[in-house]
């Protein structure tokens, strides 16, 4: 492999060296500080120099000042001179909204503190200005800005890319000198960050490179690889870039517990009440507590039941999520950052860097699913590096506190897991290739060049770029019948491009970005009885024969019309996918291995003959586990320890084995688990590909039932597989056509085909000045993705198959096992089949069960099954046919 062109920066400076390089007035300033911190010390020294940099530190370490105090130094300097003209100088890019208001808050009160301190030295300040453009800026604000423009302008990944298209405005960019370019960890690993990519080296052509960039991260890893997506490819080879590599420079303590040592048997109810002690105790000892859930749902229900315990007065306890109003979400962030919060119970909405104060604690509770979320979760406390970064991790389930306990452990070691940067996506390039063509004509070559020069875009080929262009000028000439023209004319003898028509500026400036629009879908019975409302999400995961709750009720879903889901009720058989899944994060690939890792360190020392008691207190020292975790750890894995020697299998399911049990069930139906934590994302994958595999062997419905520490397919009754077979039948050469192929006629592929299309502007959201209603959207798009079908390489449906394998699931690590299977780096591991399931399966067959029942019976449900389990092992004997 090549080696890149980056390097971790060596050279500290200390605060005096870093003081003398600044105004007088900037500097005296910045001394109030009594030191500055280890990014602050390397960086702005390289900001200073036009470098390019990627600064990596957790919440509260100064990166953020580290960015700006060089980009005001310069700007005073440039001022005092009389050389500061009205300007752009300094572009910065936040995913959120309303971080940019907090860092304008940043900078314009340093800014007038600055001017104060100047009027008190008699020095003459010059102004500096600052700007906002996002979504929310006003029309008559626009047109002040464009009249007298701000030094410094905060914006949005969209908004860029509009100001890139606004003939005036985008003039005020050309002498840029520094984009900055915050919460990158956050950006990258989405369609977003791709977004925003091929902004950035448009704006890199039009400035002719003149402008450095500057990332601002949390913990993420791997550094080259996000550095490389802030800096982008010259020519296959990345730009130069600094790395600030400070991830671990503050104290971070966490400890990992569970309400009860044994959460198979204890009652529901006894642990919640255990769980919300721990929490009313951390309340009551800490200043501020910010409690982390992973659901909207999980959070409003944390925070209510806080609330009956009267802990804190009602006006100092509070929810925080995204579907909250903008006014309340910014009513309780502006009163944690005064100080006037005990406690906020959030879902994934204060992960960033919103300035909140200083939090003391930060509880979680289930798992985070990655050890980067938890790292960036926990850095919310200690809000200062002389602080401490407090987490406690609160786990309500076994493979919650197994994952806790790994988290903690990895972390602890320096471990991370490493970002997804999604590939090319030819739904975004074809949006910026459209505003390309409103900027300018282009050559072919010239704009192929540019794309290519972003990071994600690095391995486009010449056929995908060329249908792109070919769709845009409307060279799939049937498309006109379905009322899609050519945004683009394209001539051949030239081989360039450029805008059609007046209106196109105006309909890409109203149709930009990634994020789709959703709706609720109505679900009725096939009598047209009205039975309520699911997710858009939610209806994407059915496929025909799937169970589902709603109202209390089990139905079973038949097929979907426009936005409107038919089903008929379902008296027997468990529910396959969970109502909350939906809203559920998906554990990391590279924590799965490291939990196969653990459990497999587990395994071997109950084989070895260690003590109970030896074995707790590893876990707890080395997995900072209370005692309660240890003793639920040791459990948990010594139960699937014995269930293995009572079917005689020496194999254990670690990060190499891969466990299938052929599990025959109550109703007599076979149920292929494979023991493997590879992630929800992972499984989803493989399973359906197992599944189709089966569904067309047999010509019925298989079920799939997906978690992120194994999955089952599920065959109808009368139906049985030797496992061998239907492992031999998939390879890591066919996984893509075959996934393909099972998810060629699903729910899933429709909605994501009406979000590339519109992405794409295939479908626009908005034409002359009216919104396109949702429903409308989907009508066209199910129009179009039968006559797309049969279209050689249309990007528009290749992008679709691509979003859903590799970006929804992840097919490249779900080949990356089976090429590992067949190079004998892992194994498949068939048991004997079997009446009963192992425990690690348990919670996974279960799972459908707590939409149907109380919680309290489905605690029954699992113990009853545990101690089935555990029965029968005890008894010894193999029970079923031995293969």
């Amino acid at each position: 492999m090549e080696r890149l062109p980056v390097r971790r920066s060596t050279r500290s400076n200390r605060k005096n060296d870093v003081l003398n390089t600044l105004d007088p007035v900037v500097g005296e300033w910045f001394s109030r500080f009594k030191e500055a911190t280890p990014p602050q010390k390397y960086a702005i020294p390289l900001i200073q120099a036009k470098k390019n940099v990627l600064i990596a530190s957790p919440t509260g370490s100064g990166k953020t000042l580290a960015a700006f105090l060089s980009v005001l130094d310069e700007l005073v300097k440039l001022g005092k001179k009389g050389d500061l003209e009205e300007r752009i100088y300094c572009l910065y890019v936040s995913p959120l909204r309303a971080l940019s208001y907090d860092i304008y808050k940043n900078l314009v009160n340093p800014l007038e503190e600055m001017t104060t301190l100047a009027k008190s030295r008699n020095i003459e300040m010059p102004e500096i200005k600052v700007g906002i453009r996002t979504g929310d800026t006003s029309q008559s604000e626009r047109s002040k800005m464009l009249r007298k423009p701000p030094h410094i302008l905060i914006t949005t990944p969209e908004s860029l890319a509009i100001i890139l298209c606004a003939p005036k405005f985008r003039e005020h960019l050309k002498k840029i000198k520094w984009v900055i370019i915050d919460e990158i960890h956050e950006v990258c690993s989405s369609k977003r960050g791709l977004h925003l990519s091929l902004s950035l080296e448009r704006l890199h052509d039009f400035c002719n490179g003149s402008f450095a960039r500057i990332g601002l991260s949390a913990t993420i890893h791997p550094l080259k690889e996000v550095a490389l997506f802030l800096v982008g490819m010259n020519k296959k080879k990345g730009r130069n870039v600094e790395i600030i590599d400070e991830r671990f420079v503050k104290a971070t303590e966490l400890t990992v517990t569970s309400p009860v040592s044994d959460l198979v048997h204890s009652s529901s109810r006894s642990a919640s009440s255990k769980m919300y002690s721990n929490l009313k105790e951390l309340v009551k000892s800490n200043r501020t507590t910010l409690i982390f859930t992973n659901t909207r749902s999980g959070t409003e229900r944390v925070a209510y039941q806080l609330s009956k315990m009267n802990i804190v007065d009602a006006d100092e306890l509070a929810a925080h999520h995204s579907s909250l109003s903008r006014d309340s979400r910014r009513e309780v962030e502006d009163k944690l950052k005064e100080g006037r919060m005990r406690a906020v119970v959030t879902s994934t909405s204060l992960e960033l860097g919103i300035d909140i104060g200083s939090i003391d604690v930060v509880a979680q509770v289930g798992s985070p699913k990655s050890i980067s979320r938890c790292l960036q979760r926990v850095g919310r406390s200690g809000h200062a590096l002389d602080r401490v970064s407090k987490g406690v991790l609160i786990a309500m389930d076994r493979d919650d506190l197994v994952e806790d306990a790994v988290i903690a452990r990895e972390a602890m070691r320096g471990e991370l897991d490493r970002v997804y940067i999604p590939g090319a996506a030819l739904d975004v390039l074809s949006q910026h290739v459209v505003g390309m063509a409103v900027e300018r004509i282009w050559t072919v070559k010239e704009a192929f060049d540019v794309v290519k020069s972003a990071y994600p875009y690095r391995n486009l080929t010449k056929r995908q770029f060329g249908n792109v262009i070919k769709y845009l000028s409307g060279g799939y000439e049937d498309l006109e019948n379905y009322r899609v023209y050519g945004k683009i004319w394209y001539d051949a003898s030239t081989d360039s491009f450029g805008r059609r028509g007046f209106m196109l500026r105006v309909i890409y400036a109203t149709n930009i970005g990634t994020i789709p629009d959703e709706v609720a879908v109505r679900v009725y019975t096939g009598e047209k009885k009205w039975v309520g409302q699911i997710e858009e999400e939610f209806l994407e995961r059915l496929t025909k024969g799937d169970i589902f709750v709603l109202g209390g009720r089990t139905y079973e879903f038949l097929y979907v019309k426009e936005f409107n889901a038919f089903v008929k009720p379902a008296y027997k058989g468990k529910p396959t996918v969970p109502s909350w899944y939906s809203e559920m994060l998906p554990l990391s690939f590279d924590l799965g291995e490291a939990i196969g890792r653990f459990r497999n360190s587990i395994f071997e020392k109950i084989k070895s003959g260690r003590p109970a008691r030896e074995i707790c207190e590893f876990i707890s020292k080395d997995a900072s586990c209370t005692s309660n975790g240890a003793k639920a750890i040791y459990g948990y894995i010594k139960a699937e320890n014995d269930f293995f020697n009572y079917l005689g299998v020496t194999d254990r399911p670690n990060n190499t084995k891969i466990i299938i049990q052929s599990y025959i069930d109550r109703g007599s139906k076979q149920n292929l688990i494979f023991n493997c934590v590879f992630g929800r994302r992972v499984h989803d994958a493989l399973s359906r590909a197992y599944a189709h595999i089966l569904s067309v062997k047999f010509k019925c419905n298989v079920i799939v039932t997906v978690g992120d520490t194994g999955f089952v397919v599920t065959l109808p009754k009368g139906k049985r597989v030797e496992p061998i077979l239907l492992l031999d039948s998939l390879t890591s050469q066919n996984i893509k056509r075959v996934l393909i192929t099972a998810v060629k006629k699903t729910e899933m592929v429709r909605r994501r085909f009406r979000h590339c299309a519109g992405r794409a502007l295939m479908i626009l959201r908005n034409y002359k000045g009216h919104r396109i209603r949702v429903a409308k959207q989907q009508m066209n798009s199910q129009l179009l993705i039968t006559m797309c079908e049969k279209l050689d390489g249309f990007p528009v449906l290749e992008e679709t198959y691509r979003e859903v394998t590799e970006d929804l699931m992840d097919i490249q690590n779900a080949k990356s096992i089976l090429m590992d299977v067949e190079s004998g780096k892992r194994s498949f591991v068939i048991c004997p089949e079997a009446r009963i399931p192992s425990p690690f399966s348990h919670d996974l067959i279960l799972s459908g069960y707590s939409d149907v029942i109380l919680m309290t019976d489905k605690k029954e449900l699992l113990k009853n099954l545990y101690d089935t389990v555990l029965a029968k092992v005890r008894k010894g004997g193999v029970r079923g046919k031995k293969k």
